[in-house]
């Protein structure tokens, strides 16, 4: 059955008159004549009764036309909801992250997308930043907001805003109440660290730190997420070199003190496999550019 002739006996039998049907689709009056008596030969049912002054539905007809339209909607919203998935307006998107970019800019990422585009559903997975790039590599998940520098060549990345590491101490250590203090003086403290297969980049960027003032850090605790580090600060178990970020944590029992002389960035990306970029993705990647851009300001 074809779809326009639906159209037109669903005009017409508004109409109730071939030439105000004609002329509100545009056409003459012998191929909407003709597309009425097809459509009656593939049913095999009488539609309409019409004379030369007269016109009017039969009882099928009129069951007909209620039928008609709702296929006539059904058609309509789903051509709609085929520009709107192809716009990147609806769908779902599964992005992972790490535990400690909920403190950065993920959550005003994912809100402020969400308010422009209500009917993408977008799940948050806290993964390590290496899951996330074996997963984004097989395509089983969208994309990740991950701790890293660098990413395979097969992934595209936007950079995060900067975040700067600090020393993280007991809120009652000597140094608690410093605005910043040189590595050195702490070579004999007992550091928590970061295990390196969760976040290869963020281990190497803080043994760079040690490195460069020349220490070689006592590790007393290896921790797998940065707000287990800071629990087991707050808890007296050694000092760590954290993100600036995870203040935001208020974390009770700690302080956060800046490095003298030192400003080592904590790199984070936004990361995705452009062999898995659907409508949807290619909207949020841009509305995290455009939220970025604007914290930068």
């Amino acid at each position: 059955m074809k779809l326009h002739f639906l159209r037109y006996f669903v005009v017409l039998a508004e109409e109730l008159h071939f030439g105000r049907a004609a002329s509100k689709l545009a056409i003459t009056q012998p191929p909407l004549s003709s597309a009425i008596k097809s459509l009656e030969a593939e049913l095999e049912v009488q539609l309409l009764i019409r004379d030369s002054k007269h016109v009017e539905l039969t009882q099928a007809g009129e069951a007909f036309l209620e039928e008609a339209r709702q296929i006539l909607e059904q058609v309509a919203r789903a051509s709609n909801v085929a520009k709107i998935v192809a716009r990147g307006m609806r769908g779902r998107l599964e992005i992972g992250m790490t535990g400690s970019q909920i403190y950065r800019e993920v959550p005003d990422i994912v809100r402020q997308f969400n308010a422009q585009m209500p009917d993408v559903d977008v799940v948050l997975r806290e993964m390590s930043s290496a899951d996330q790039i074996n997963e984004l590599l097989r395509g089983q998940i969208h994309a990740g907001f991950v701790n890293a520098s660098a990413v395979p060549p097969q992934l595209a990345f936007l950079p995060m805003a900067p975040d700067e590491f600090v020393i993280c101490v007991p809120e009652d250590h000597p140094y608690a109440h410093c605005d910043s203090v040189e590595l050195k003086q702490l070579e004999h403290e007992r550091f928590v660290m970061f295990s390196r297969d969760v976040a290869p980049a963020n281990y190497d960027n803080v043994i760079a730190i040690f490195s460069r003032a020349g220490i070689h850090p006592k590790i007393a605790h290896a921790a797998r997420q940065w707000l287990t580090s800071i629990a087991m600060v707050a808890n007296g178990l050694g000092i760590s070199v954290v993100p600036r970020s995870l203040a935001r944590s208020r974390v009770h029992g700690v302080r956060f003190v800046a490095i003298k002389g030192e400003q080592v960035l904590a790199p984070a990306m936004l990361v995705w496999n452009p062999a898995y970029c659907p409508p949807t993705l290619r909207s949020f990647v841009g509305w995290a550019e455009k939220v970025l851009k604007d914290s930068a300001v």
